[in-house]
């Protein structure tokens, strides 16, 4: 039986602080993408260009086949591959965001990757392979990893259910972290169990809980698609202005939420409203298409983007709120048939 141990005055770092590197998984799993895996490489291809521009790119491949493949393929996007680095171990999926440890600093300003147990979002079977990843990291990077337990049990948590402004304030889902029914991360866990672990291993004091998440996702209310920190004072959050449309009433419930909620320091949150796209369809299937499934790397603010008339209004919103990076729409309309895009991809290493 695993020790709880705890950490020393621990802090979630927002994504916005300086990155050491970015984690991300070259795709291999053509289920994933079903009918659609060749865009998918230079979809992934123009994404590790733009962040290799401000950091490392540590990219997960399952060989040196598959490592000789990503290279050929970055080559011909005119990625820099003076930064980037491989790590060769067979993974399931590679969607990162998820799989990956928590990155926390302590007072003694080190930095220590915190262990939740990834379930294939209690959906997928197969995820085994991605259990390993943390590890890997751990070792490779010769960090100290730490299981995040509460009550002799792992606690289950993927990166994108949870956003931080990296000052004790975390914003979640309760249709994610409460679900009894449908994808159920931690049998029996109250708020007060999620916001004790929170507390105990990310520094958490303060815990703004939405309702639902956006329609069509796969993970059953990830906030990364929903409401997002650009700062430490505000968050972004999608609006749907179709009443038809069946996200019209959750998001206008979590819009109303957000009013009445406060920061660690009790000051209002400010709320700046994203749009959504036309919904968009594949085979029958309604897709997460959200435009706060950005990534805030060091030179870039990578956001997703969906042939859609709101794109250009989307980009101009973030472009206002991130005055220090540029901001640029990658295109995902193929990249969202896997039921996630960027945010989902990609993993962030603060800087010590």
């Amino acid at each position: 039986m695993e020790k709880e141990i705890g950490l020393m005055n621990p802090i979630l770092l927002a994504e916005w602080e300086k990155h050491e590197a970015t984690y991300i998984g070259c795709p291999h799993n053509k289920n994933d993408w079903p009918g659609k895996f060749t865009p998918i490489l230079w979809v992934y291809g123009e994404i590790v260009k733009r962040i290799c521009e401000g950091e490392i790119v540590r990219i997960f491949v399952n060989d040196k086949t598959h490592e000789q493949s990503a290279i050929r393929m970055l080559r011909k996007t005119n990625a820099d591959l003076s930064n980037i680095e491989f790590i060769k171990l067979k993974t399931d999926r590679g969607w990162l965001r998820d799989s990956s440890p928590a990155f926390v600093k302590t007072n003694e300003s080190k930095m220590q990757a915190v262990q939740f147990r990834f379930n294939g979002w209690a959906k997928y079977p197969n995820h085994k392979y991605d259990l390993r990843i943390p590890q890997t990291i751990s070792r490779k990077y010769q960090l100290p990893l730490i299981p995040a337990l509460h009550e002799n049990r792992h606690v289950i948590l993927e990166g994108g259910a949870i956003d931080t402004n990296g000052r004790g304030t975390l914003i979640t889902t309760e249709e994610c972290l409460m679900d009894t029914k449908v994808q159920v991360r931690n049998p029996g866990f109250t708020k007060t169990d999620y916001e004790e672990v929170f507390k105990k291993y990310l520094g958490i004091t303060n815990v703004l809980w939405l309702g639902k998440g956006i329609a069509g996702d796969d993970t059953h209310g990830h906030v990364d698609d929903l409401c997002r920190f650009v700062n430490p004072n505000t968050v972004v959050i999608v609006q749907e202005n179709n009443p038809k449309d069946e996200n019209y009433i959750s998001l206008k419930e979590n819009r109303e939420r957000l009013e009445t909620m406060t920061l660690q320091d009790g000051s209002k949150v400010q709320v700046v409203e994203l749009p959504m796209p036309e919904p968009l369809y594949f085979d029958g299937q309604r897709l997460p298409a959200s435009y706060a499934n950005f990534y805030i790397s060091n030179a870039y603010v990578i956001v997703p983007t969906f042939n859609d008339p709101m794109d250009r209004i989307a980009l101009g919103i973030l472009a206002e709120l991130f005055l220090d990076r540029k901001v640029v729409g990658i295109h995902s309309v193929d990249l969202v048939w896997g039921l996630g895009t960027i945010h989902c991809l990609t993993h962030e290493h603060p800087a010590e």
